[in-house]
This record gives C-alpha cells, sequence and structure tokens, in this order.
C-alpha cells in the first residue's frame, strides 16, 4: 500500500491530498521516505497534503502518531517547517501542519524539492571558475551590477522604508569591502581568479560609493519629511540614545584625561544629538507602506467572506460535497492572498514590519468592505420607502364656492369700460 501511495505522489502534476487512515507508522515512514527521498520531476510548485488525523467520528481511524511521523521523516530527508509556506518555488523542502476546522481534519501540508531547482547545474565547471563571489540573480548582486538609474527605481520599490534603507546601506558596505580586498589583492601582484576577476569587472566602487550616497540621502529625507513608520521611529530613536550613552562615557573620560579640545568636540556631538532626538520625538509616525497588489487582495478577501461564514455554520457536522468544494477553494484564496502578501515584500524587511503591514492590509479590506456594505444598505433602505402618489382631485371633496365679485380697481378702469362696450 505504501509503495503504491509513494507513486502516487511521484507522478502528481499538480496539487493532491493523501488520506493516511489505515496506516501504521512504520507504513507511513516508508511511504514520505519512498515519496521524497528524490527531487520529483516537476518543473513548477505542487502542494501534497497528507490528512493524519479527524475528529471523534473518525479519529480511530488514524495512528496516533501519524503527525509526527510524517514530519519526523521529512526532517530527517531535509525538510523544514515553515508555517507561513505556501504553493511557490522558493517555498520547496517545507512543511506545515494546518487543522481544518471545517471539515475536522488535522493534515501535513508537504512542498516538495522538484528537479527544476537542480537543473544546469550538472553542466557548470565550478572548478575552473571558483565559487561566484555573489549569488546570481541575489539581492547583492542587483545591488552591485545594477545602473545608477535601475538602482534608484528599485529603492523606491524594494526598499520604501526608512529601516530598509538603512539594511540596503550595510549590504553596500559589505560589497564595498569585498571590492577594496580584490583591489589590494591586485595591488600584491596576486592574479584574480575567473570569478573574482568577473565580479571585479562588473562592480566599479565608484557607483557602490554613489548609490551609497543616494541612500543616505534619501534616508535623511524621509526624516525631514516625517515618512517614517512607528517601528522606524523607535529605531532611529533607539540608535540616537545609544550614541548618547557612548559620548556621555566619552566625555567622562575626556574630562578625566584632562583633553579641553576633545572636550569641547563631544560636547558639540551631544548638543547636536539631543536636539535630533527631540526632533524625532516630535515626528508623527505614518502608517506603513500598502501592499503594491492591495486592489488585487481585497477582491481576493471579498470572494473569501461567504466562505469563511459557511465555514462556521458547517462546523461539527459532515459537510456534501459542495461545501468540501467551497473549502478547498477557501484555501486555495487563502494561499493566493499570501503569495500576493509575500510579492509585496520589501527586499531587507524585518518579520515585525511585514506583519504589520499584513495587518494593516487585513484592516483596510475589512474597512472598506464595511464602508461598501453601509452605502448598499443605506441605497436599499431609499429605494424601498414608501410612495405616496396624489392624483389632482383624488380623494378631495368638491365644494362649490359662490362666485365672488369682481372688484374693478383703478388701474383695470380701462379694461373694465373695454369689457363693457362689448356686452352692448
Amino acid at each position: 500500500m505504501s509503495s503504491g501511495m509513494a507513486a502516487s505522489i511521484r507522478s502528481a502534476t499538480e496539487s493532491e491530498t493523501f488520506d493516511l487512515a489505515g496506516n501504521s507508522a512504520s507504513t507511513i515512514q516508508n511511504t514520505i521516505n519512498s515519496a521524497f527521498k528524490e527531487p520529483l520531476d516537476l518543473q513548477e510548485m505542487i502542494r501534497i497534503t497528507f490528512i493524519t488525523g479527524a475528529g471523534k467520528l473518525g479519529r480511530q481511524r488514524y495512528d496516533e502518531d501519524a503527525a509526527k511521523t510524517v514530519t519526523s521523516a521529512l526532517r530527517d530527508l531535509g525538510y523544514e517547517e515553515d508555517r507561513g509556506a505556501s504553493c511557490v518555488v522558493e517555498c520547496a523542502g517545507s512543511f506545515k501542519s494546518q487543522h481544518d476546522t471545517g471539515k475536522n481534519l488535522k493534515t501535513i501540508v508537504v512542498f516538495p524539492i522538484i528537479k527544476t531547482l537542480e537543473e544546469g547545474v550538472g553542466t557548470m565547471d565550478l572548478e575552473d571558475q571558483g565559487p561566484a563571489i555573489l549569488e546570481e540573480g541575489s539581492i547583492e548582486e542587483m545591488i552591485a551590477i545594477a545602473s545608477m538609474v535601475t538602482f534608484e527605481k528599485m529603492l523606491i520599490s524594494k526598499c520604501p522604508t526608512w529601516s530598509q534603507k538603512k539594511a540596503c546601506i550595510n549590504i553596500i558596505g559589505s560589497i564595498k569591502g569585498v571590492v577594496e580586498s580584490l583591489d589590494e589583492k591586485l595591488l600584491k601582484g596576486t592574479p584574480l581568479d575567473d570569478s573574482e576577476q568577473e565580479f571585479y569587472d562588473r562592480c566599479d566602487l565608484t557607483s557602490l560609493e554613489n548609490k551609497e550616497g543616494h541612500v543616505k540621502k534619501e534616508m535623511q529625507k524621509q526624516v525631514e519629511e516625517g515618512r517614517m513608520t512607528s517601528l522606524d521611529k523607535s529605531r532611529l530613536l533607539k540608535q540616537v540614545g545609544e550614541k548618547l550613552e557612548n559620548l556621555d562615557g566619552d566625555i567622562v573620560e575626556a574630562t578625566k584625561n584632562n583633553k579641553p579640545k576633545r572636550l569641547q568636540k563631544l560636547k558639540a556631538q551631544k548638543e547636536k544629538l539631543t536636539e535630533r532626538k527631540s526632533t524625532l520625538e516630535e515626528v508623527k509616525a505614518c502608517a506603513p507602506p500598502p501592499f503594491k497588489n492591495q486592489p488585487q487582495i481585497e477582491i481576493l478577501r471579498k470572494e473569501l467572506q461567504p466562505l469563511i461564514k459557511l465555514e462556521k455554520e458547517v462546523k461539527g457536522r459532515l459537510m456534501s460535497i459542495k461545501e468540501t468544494s467551497a473549502m478547498t477553494k477557501k484555501e486555495e484564496l487563502e494561499e493566493e492572498i499570501i503569495q500576493l502578501e509575500n510579492s509585496s515584500r520589501g527586499w531587507f524587511e524585518e518579520d515585525e514590519d511585514f506583519q504589520v503591514r499584513v495587518e494593516a492590509s487585513r484592516l483596510q479590506a475589512k474597512t472598506r468592505a464595511a464602508a461598501v456594505k453601509k452605502v448598499v444598505k443605506k441605497s436599499s433602505a431609499s429605494s424601498t420607502t414608501k410612495i405616496n402618489w396624489v392624483v389632482p382631485g383624488a380623494g378631495q371633496k368638491i365644494t362649490k364656492r359662490p362666485a365672488a365679485k369682481k372688484k374693478i380697481t383703478t388701474s383695470n378702469a380701462f379694461a373694465a369700460m373695454m369689457m363693457d362696450s362689448d356686452s352692448d
């Protein structure tokens, strides 16, 4: 049975689910080893889901160590647990545990290692070239070799916050260090190997210095214009605070060693930093930058709402085929949203910063949906308001009034005279 399931997994070309009911721990382990020991022959990522447990009605059908056996076997094969993993190539070799409350099932979702990640490696002559200085296609390589115009555009989209620009400065500094070390090597008359020479020819120290200067200028501009998130502000205040502490120590030492000129210089620096700290404290933190895919994410979240409602309604009972299909759709929508969120992540965005943006995105979608719902409800209420149509004369009692005598004023004397003349 295990070999049949393993064969089915290895021949899968799209995401599939496998039920481990009735399988012992040893059988499960053999299945996992047989299925994932070698990379799957695929060009695109798929999701392999194992059902490892169920609710009260189906609990006895599963080995109590089923989930533990699956995860343990995967770890032995080099797989890592990643709760944020999704169906993309970057998540190959990871897995995550899930509890589907709608179906009342416990599952392990695996994103297998696939052969597309290993293409071309066997044909590379690595011995002659030596290890690459910067990984091809990496962020570091893009920063190093990009033209100034391209780099400025990338900085806007990939490093929108002050903290990310700070991290970019550190990366540029590291790359500069590599170039300078190669310069020293050449000055000593030591030839560069092929990979070093290729990197040296493509990466210019002057260009790196210009990029570094541009980033610093943008960081300063961001502070002056108050375009800092709350996390940016707290980090910068912490940085300034640490510098002030160091200056206090230097001032004590300069006073003790009787160095008046250095003491004067240090006090001037402290005064400047203290002023900067006060300015920063007055800066009002701005909202985190929105996701570039926010409109698309909101559309998906709108599609997700009725499915979330359905999931709550079916909780604790068996679902129909249609409801099961709806829950599968819900999972697919959630994964698509996660992919869109991750694609909006900055180069050097910390998990903490990214989570703040995720929460802001969800709140924005929720607020917008509530506003639309309110407008629709108000419009609906207006359209159902009872309108009383009044037909002239309808429902009114007509009473005959005596004709009033016409009062002839001085201004109408000539007209009255003409009327008398006509009556003759």
